[in-house]
């Protein structure tokens, strides 16, 4: 889908939405996975912690976090989690929910010094963890855009609505003298359009799967398809 409206021909793939956090790219009709995360995926740590600091679900916990993290004014140190291509995000969502346990910023949402001036606000929390998350998810793209000689940057699944991630991958995109391809939300959360989009390519390759032989699997790997359709 995003290739399809963002005119990119062979980019570098950010993969991130609530369940799946992948840098991938185009090989002899598959793709292959360059690095991921190595236990939960972005969009399910920016919703654990929406949670945590009582966001609201309206319109979705990720956009509302983004909203609040452009009131942020203190870079908080979190733990920078890289190894190798993959990323690790069950560290960082234990640090940041770690400054709400204090019971001075439990009784008001605002963690105050001793003379009562403001310290560190959810704001300032939810604005580092996006700065920290991101920045590591630029790190790893950067990479596999060396390895594989891209000048191309495609970001899909839904956090690829998150205009933060889509400023810092457009910059690094930038200093490689490369572009970003981004969606909206009409195109980054709408599974249904996704796999009408795939069925129609799969028919018109002559593959149709009987009703009574059609499964879902939960975790079937981007990596374990068959890419009839490309070249």
């Amino acid at each position: 889908m995003g290739r399809q409206i963002t005119g990119a021909q062979n980019p570098v793939v950010l993969y991130v939405s609530g369940g799946n956090t992948q840098v991938i790219a185009y090989s002899q009709q598959c793709y292959r996975i360059f690095g991921e995360t190595l236990d939960i995926a972005v969009g399910n740590c920016l919703d654990r912690f929406a949670r945590v600091i009582g966001l609201s679900n309206d319109p979705a916990p990720g956009y509302n976090i983004e909203q609040e993290a452009k009131k942020g004014k203190r870079l908080l140190p979190l733990p920078y989690t890289t190894k190798g291509m993959d990323v690790s995000l069950s560290g960082i969502l234990t640090s940041v929910e770690a400054y709400t346990q204090d019971k001075r910023f439990r009784s008001n949402g605002v963690l105050r010094d001793g003379d009562g001036e403001d310290i560190i606000t959810p704001q300032d929390l939810c604005f580092s963890l996006q700065e920290t998350v991101y920045s590591m998810l630029v790190e790893i793209t950067e990479r596999a855009m060396a390895h594989i000689g891209s000048k191309e940057v495609l970001i899909v699944g839904g956090v690829g609505c998150n205009e933060r991630l889509q400023e810092m991958m457009g910059i690094m995109a930038q200093e490689r003298g490369g572009k970003i391809f981004a969606t909206d939300e009409r195109f980054c959360i709408d599974n249904g359009i996704m796999i009408a989009q795939a069925g129609l390519l799969s028919y018109r390759m002559g593959l149709e799967t009987p009703l009574s032989k059609s499964s879902c699997v939960q975790r079937f790997r981007t990596d374990e398809v068959h890419v009839a359709w490309r070249a």
